[in-house]
Formats: structure tokens, sequence, C-alpha cells
């Protein structure tokens, strides 16, 4: 093989593998990328439970002035308020149990879709915007978590 047929064969096998890469999904990301992902959202649960846990189920559990007001703005009772720090408390601690984060994540999206209704329509439209932000964590949570998820649920079948 001539010098210029090599030269040619390995640029058009660079282009190639270029293309390849290029075309790749991000879902097959490769396995630093997905490790930095996940240790990233690793970081960003813990600190979302401990904040679920300890600045928003707890004073709803001790009967918090601040709490006992807004769930008496909200007009449902104050069963309402120990319901809620009950699915914020067990959400918390889904998001730090590796099978279970994924489902947890899912239902505290829901959670968050009515925290951000019922400020947006009964309390304050702007507060509206930090339970979406968490909304959007809890899904990225949640689609990374989706092979988990579905390994528990299939479990639950048996």
């Amino acid at each position: 093989m001539s010098a210029q047929t090599h030269t040619a064969a390995n640029t058009a096998t660079r282009v190639t593998a270029a293309r390849v890469t290029a075309a790749r999904p991000a879902s097959h990301a490769s396995g630093g990328d997905r490790r930095t992902l996940r240790n990233a959202l690793w970081g960003a649960q813990i600190l979302l439970a401990a904040f679920l846990l300890i600045a928003s189920a707890l004073p709803k559990f001790a009967g918090q002035a601040d709490a006992v007001r807004t769930f008496e703005e909200i007009g449902w009772g104050q069963w309402f308020r120990y319901a809620t720090g009950a699915v914020e408390a067990a959400g918390a601690m889904g998001l730090v149990v590796p099978r279970l984060a994924g489902l947890a994540a899912t239902g505290l999206i829901g959670l968050m879709a009515g925290a951000v209704l019922t400020q947006l329509l009964v309390l304050e439209p702007a507060f509206a915007l930090l339970p979406a932000a968490f909304a959007v964590v809890f899904a990225a949570v949640a689609w990374d978590r989706r092979a988990e998820s579905r390994a528990v649920l299939r479990s639950l079948k048996r």
C-alpha cells in the first residue's frame, strides 16, 4: 500500500469515527461522563433530601407558627400540614436510597407540582419558582434512576 493510500484510509477511518461519536445519543455517554452526572445528581439529592427533611417536613411536624399559618391560608386544615410533611419526609428518605431514588423523585415531582399550583393560586406567586426548580432536579434524578425504578416495579409484580 502506498503512503498516500495509507494516509487516505486513516483519514477516512478518523472521519467515520468522528461521525459515529457525534451521532451517538446522550444516553450512550462515556463512563466518565455518566459517572460525573451521577455524582452531581447524588450531591443534589443529598442537599434536597436534607432541605426537605430539616427545613420543610420537621417544621410542619413541630407545628412551627409559619407552617400552621400557611396551611390555614391554604384552607385544607392542619391534617394536610401533617400529610404534606409525611410525604416530604418519605421522599427525602427515598432520595438517599439508590434503589428508591427514582421512585421517590417521581413522587416528589407530583408534590412540587402541587406546591407550584398552591403558590400560584393561593399564596405568593413569586415563590412558585423554588418548587418548580426542585421539580426539574427531581425529573433529572428520576430519569437517571429509571433502570432502578423499573427493577423495583418489576420485583413488586412477582
